[in-house]
């Protein structure tokens, strides 16, 4: 029985993996997801274009390879051949490849002038990258939030059994509209992150003093989720991305509550100020923020990381004079990973942060800091500013 040529097999083997490639594409791990937008699906098909492409290159080179070291091998008396410059081979493998990188920059440089095309969007969402967290802000709409790792510690620390997006799930998600323009501000408070959500074709980086643009129109409401996708330091794996895209009703109904939510956090936050919280009911609050937004850097037991994140127990901080204490709270420290929270909890969650550092960990001060404390702080510091 005659045998049938290697050459003859591989082309066999590229066709049955390229019309494989194409019938399981969407279900596959390994390749792209055609997302929900229209520039995702026009990623996509560029992606599968380049591909077949390459196959169609990779089935002629290797195809006439092979087949010339079976037809032409030593065993069957074959003679090498001694030829030297030839014009028209020389030109025929210049020309070939001229064309196939055409055929390949059209749609590459068509699709890749309508993913920065950020014009005429029907809303502007800026978004702002921080260790390790979110935070969006809806253009002309009065409406900002930080988006969290919603995950628990103790499912991070495998007390809990994790739950169906472990890691991937946020305390406040961005919320979309379908049919509708959006156009994203990208930029960072500290180092870079990067902002990918692979059913958008979205993957743009966050760099501080510097503002990025991107832009999609989801198709299909849903859930959609991203991460962060530049290494930004120890919690990088920690800054989940979810998006809600509702539909247009849905999404102006949301905004609606959104804005009175809002507007009610405000007036809770400032009828705070009159109210004076207990140390037990003061450590109970302190200790969920600590949990949620110090933790990650200073360590559950208070320790920190040596060389990396200074210690809260037994610290000169967190045991010396309070007004300091509030001052690297509310401010932050420069040129490290302390980041100001004044616009990121209300004056009754510093309060209750920094009572929680001074009575934990060993710390016993005994000290109680009220919301009007908090609040006596920022007014005499602005006044300072002021008078400046």
């Amino acid at each position: 029985m005659k045998r049938i040529p290697l050459s003859v097999w591989l082309t066999l083997e590229v066709f049955a993996v390229t019309w494989s490639t194409n019938s399981l594409a969407q279900e596959s791990a390994l390749n792209m997801t055609q997302g929900v937008t229209q520039i995702s699906s026009e990623v996509y098909h560029l992606h599968m274009l380049i591909f077949y492409i390459c196959c169609a290159i990779a089935l002629v080179v290797f195809g006439a390879m092979f087949y010339s070291i079976y037809k032409h091998r030593k065993s069957k008396g074959a003679v090498a051949a001694h030829f030297h410059e030839s014009t028209k081979v020389e030109i025929i493998w210049t020309v070939i490849p001229i064309i196939i990188l055409i055929a390949m920059a059209i749609p590459a440089t068509k699709t890749l002038v309508a993913m920065e095309d950020t014009s005429q969007s029907d809303l502007t969402v800026k978004i702002t990258g921080s260790q390790w967290k979110w935070h969006y802000s809806y253009f002309e709409q009065d409406v900002e939030f930080f988006s969290l790792l919603a995950t628990t510690q103790n499912q991070i620390d495998g007390i809990e059994a994790k739950g169906a997006h472990y890691l991937l799930e946020v305390d406040n998600p961005l919320v979309l509209p379908i049919n509708r323009k959006i156009r994203f501000l990208l930029t960072s408070d500290d180092v870079i992150h990067s902002w990918w959500v692979p059913d958008f074709a979205v993957k743009k980086d966050t760099i501080p003093g510097f503002i990025n643009e991107a832009w999609t129109k989801i198709d299909q409401p849903g859930v959609y989720r991203g991460q962060c996708a530049e290494l930004c330091g120890r919690a990088h794996g920690f800054m989940p991305i979810v998006v809600h895209a509702m539909t247009e009703a849905d999404y102006d109904t949301w905004l609606a509550d959104k804005k009175a939510q809002l507007a009610l956090a405000k007036q809770q936050a400032a009828a705070a100020l009159s109210n004076e919280l207990s140390l037990e009911e003061l450590m109970q609050i302190g200790e969920k923020i600590y949990t949620e937004r110090c933790s990650v850097c200073h360590q559950a037991n208070g320790e920190g990381i040596p060389g990396a994140f200074p210690a809260i127990k037994g610290s000169a901080i967190a045991t010396g004079a309070i007004d300091q204490h509030i001052d690297i709270i509310v401010n932050g420290q420069a040129g490290t990973a302390m980041q100001a929270f004044a616009n990121q909890l209300t004056e009754q969650e510093i309060a209750a942060v920094i009572t929680y550092q001074r009575n934990a960990f060993e710390n016993n001060t005994g000290d109680v800091v009220q919301a009007s404390d908090i609040n006596a702080f920022t007014m005499q510091a602005q006044g300072n500013k002021e008078e400046l």
